[in-house]
């Protein structure tokens, strides 16, 4: 998506009990109980946030996203140039200037009216019925930037100016499903609110339901991490700071603090930074004795164990070019396509090796670390890079291309974990900067399942 703010962690924040997530450590060897642990984690909106008095109801996500055009002062229809906003900059206020809010001031919901609209049915059903995840992901996005609308007031701001403002996605935290199977045919609610400040970026926390016999069944919930830029996208901007309306709300923003220590310390941790630790490199051992034949006469040679794959013959790869219709109102690509193109490639990629629909569990992390032009062609990558029982872990890395030069520059990785009806093939490495892949993805699958990793 757009530029993250300067300085912004670009690593992803652990869900903490302020969210009602229940966590369970298990044993590696004990299949009905990972299972089980991803079933466990629910979490709903504060009840004195769906009880207050404030109004919430947005209406459709199609009046959502109109509703923001007018606020910006966007228009429908393509320019190559995007139309100008610097007259905004003299209306960017100072953070003195903005009275704080609470967090219920920012909670909002907003409808996708599938039982009623066959047209967007299309957009979002699968041939059997189910709901594309990856379409919903691409609403949550643009969810979390409505929620920022919500929490935004600047009082200075004259009637007829539009809001110097800009929302852009830094990143987007674990998001866990539940067990509830998604139809493309029923209506499904969006609703957040902004949990944690700090001078210009905002988390927000999105929830997402789907009505089955006449009551809302959880779907999944994640916390996106959004900067506040000036009209033209080249500065910070301040944002509200939030008051908490009572000890509910103290208790989330007390966790804001929290979580922002463990995207530092995830980040720190991550296998591209530094070296494996020693149970890491005792298990990247063992997996040369696997893959080497016993004769020291062979050690060029790698041999692959029985019911195994080596990754390099286990991953899926797409290029696709960019459209207006993708764009953002900085003609960038909307980040939520790429999360949806991202969700799509990966989920063909684990239906091909598990030779089964396996069922999404687990996104790790997405963070956005480039702007991609609208006019880039994009080449998505689904690896298989680390597998155990009946998961698969899959990272795709999205590149852009340049035509004319042949570069590639990588602007996202993802991680997800897929869960088959029967245990899978075992993926191995068989170079060693696959097997930095295969620790980093034991890392995110242990992540994902609530593990403590070695």
């Amino acid at each position: 998506m757009l530029r993250a703010l300067k300085g912004a962690q670009k690593c992803l924040c652990l869900a903490n009990k302020s969210f009602n997530l229940v966590q369970t450590k298990l044993r590696l060897n004990d299949a009905p109980t990972l299972a089980a642990s991803m079933a466990v984690r629910h979490y709903s909106p504060p009840t004195h946030i769906k009880q207050s008095a404030v109004p919430n109801e947005s209406g459709t996500m199609a009046e959502v996203k109109l509703e923001m055009m007018k606020r910006l002062g966007l228009e429908h229809g393509y320019q190559p140039l995007p139309k100008s906003r610097e007259h905004l900059l003299k209306y960017q206020p100072k953070l003195e200037d903005l009275p704080t809010r609470a967090m219920q001031d920012s909670f909002t919901s907003a409808i996708i009216p599938l039982s009623t609209d066959p047209v967007l049915q299309d957009k979002y059903v699968t041939y059997l019925g189910n709901v594309r995840m990856g379409r919903l992901l691409e609403d949550m996005d643009m969810f979390a930037a409505w929620c920022c609308h919500k929490h935004v007031v600047v009082p200075q701001l004259p009637a007829d100016v539009h809001l110097p403002y800009t929302f852009v996605t830094i990143l987007v935290d674990r998001i866990d499903f539940t067990n509830t199977l998604a139809s493309g045919t029923e209506d499904i609610r969006l609703s957040g609110h902004v949990s944690w400040v700090g001078t210009s970026s905002m988390e927000v926390v999105v929830w997402l339901e789907q009505k089955q016999n006449g009551k809302y069944q959880k779907l999944t919930r994640a916390l996106f991490l959004m900067a506040a830029r000036n009209a033209t996208n080249t500065a910070a901007s301040p944002v509200n700071q939030i008051q908490p309306a009572n000890e509910e709300e103290k208790v989330i923003l007390d966790g804001g603090k929290s979580r922002k220590r463990m995207r530092q310390l995830l980040c720190a941790q991550s296998i591209f930074k530094v070296e494996p630790n020693d149970p890491e490199q005792t298990l990247m051992y063992e997996l040369y004795k696997r893959t080497t034949p016993s004769d020291t006469m062979e050690l060029n040679k790698r041999i692959l164990p029985p019911n195994c794959r080596w990754m390099s013959d286990s991953y899926q790869m797409s290029t696709i070019p960019s459209f207006p219709e993708n764009r953002n109102h900085h003609n960038r690509v909307f980040g939520g396509f790429l999360m949806r193109t991202a969700l799509e490639i990966s989920w063909a990629a684990a239906v091909l090796y598990c030779k089964t629909r396996p069922k999404l569990e687990h996104i790790a992390d997405i963070s956005f670390e480039k702007p991609v032009s609208v006019d880039s062609f994009i080449k998505m990558t689904a690896y298989v890079v680390y597998t155990k029982l009946n998961y698969v872990q899959i990272m795709t890395v999205a590149e852009v291309l340049d035509p004319h030069s042949g570069n590639q520059v990588t602007t996202n990785t993802f991680y997800y974990t897929f869960a088959a009806p029967d245990t899978v093939t075992e993926v191995l490495p068989r170079s060693y900067h696959e097997t930095m892949w295969y620790i980093q993805g034991r890392r995110k699958f242990e992540y994902s399942m609530g593990l403590k990793s070695n």
